[in-house]
């Protein structure tokens, strides 16, 4: 495990208020050891006015820090304004651009590159390869691939020469819908939400009717109620061809704190089960997993 090995800082998720944006990404910026960070509204285009003109300046402080810059795109691209989104996004080819919808190739235009999110379905050697010949540079493989897929898709990758990175750290994305859930539990239309998302900033907790719990929403995303943890997996999977592990960002300021574990361990510092415990007693009370990389259902935490 070498430097050679990065991590991304995947984009926010969720409805945060302006200032906790800024403070966020200022001290991401100034503190956490990644490599790359995320910037965009993935989840909901309504969300991104309140922090639209904080980019820039975060932009700068970022790279000023050494962190390399991605834009990520929109997940379901389906109104006229979204849409001018994308083309707005692609205008900026100074800056690399995460494709997180199809619809986006369209705006980007044959020999520009791109990298490519964890909400693309690349399941298989022929999705990789017509991703890489289009462009592509890096690819978040989805959360939900075993083990042996990583493996298989991770020697594809090296073939084309792009970057295979890995969902690592946070609630995993399951699907994205037309629907505002958050609105619905509140009673509202999604054209008249109030914004009530930001009620929950790390997501709203659904248990089944047994009180277990089960998912996570987040406005018109589910997510998994677990928070997935690879800490343990990071020497197999860096053996695998995994080149970078990607972390998603979460709130109660422990972000940095996180970020510096995953590093020890890519550093050869600290051991992956160390790491994983040390991990547990940084967020007292939340429940992780890894199943999906080990080939059972995506919620089951298996110890290395």
């Amino acid at each position: 495990m070498t430097r050679n090995s990065t991590i991304t800082l995947g984009p926010l998720l969720f409805n945060w208020t302006a200032d906790q944006w800024s403070d966020f990404y200022a001290r991401i910026a100034d503190e956490a050891p990644v490599d790359r960070v995320c910037l965009g509204e993935v989840v909901c285009s309504k969300r991104l006015p309140f922090y639209i003109d904080r980019i820039p300046q975060a932009i700068e402080r970022l790279q000023r820090a050494g962190k390399e810059i991605i834009l990520s795109s929109l997940a379901l691209v389906t109104l006229k304004r979204e849409r001018q989104m994308c083309a707005d996004l692609a205008i900026h080819d100074d800056l690399e651009v995460e494709v997180n919808d199809l619809t986006m190739l369209a705006r980007l235009g044959h020999g520009r590159s791109f990298t490519v999110g964890p909400l693309i379905n690349v399941y298989n050697e022929g999705t990789l390869a017509y991703l890489a010949q289009r462009g592509a540079t890096r690819i978040c493989l989805p959360p939900e691939l075993p083990f042996a897929s990583i493996e298989l898709l991770s020697g594809e990758a090296a073939f084309y020469g792009i970057e295979p990175e890995v969902w690592a750290f946070g609630r995993m994305p399951l699907a994205i819908s037309g629907r505002c859930y958050h609105a619905r539990v509140h009673g509202l239309a999604k054209d008249n939400c109030q914004f009530v998302c930001g009620k929950d900033p790390d997501g709203l907790e659904v248990d089944t009717l047994d009180g277990e719990a089960f998912l996570a929403v987040n406005g018109v995303q589910t997510l998994s109620s677990t928070y997935c943890s690879l800490l343990e997996d990071i020497g197999r999977l860096i053996s695998s061809g995994v080149t970078s592990f990607r972390l998603s960002p979460h709130g109660g300021g422990k972000m940095v704190a996180v970020a510096e574990l995953f590093r020890r361990v890519l550093d050869a510092q600290m051991g992956g089960q160390e790491a994983g415990h040390s991990l547990a007693a940084l967020l007292p009370g939340t429940a992780f997993s890894n199943g999906f990389l080990r080939g059972r259902y995506g919620a089951a935490y298996e110890r290395a």
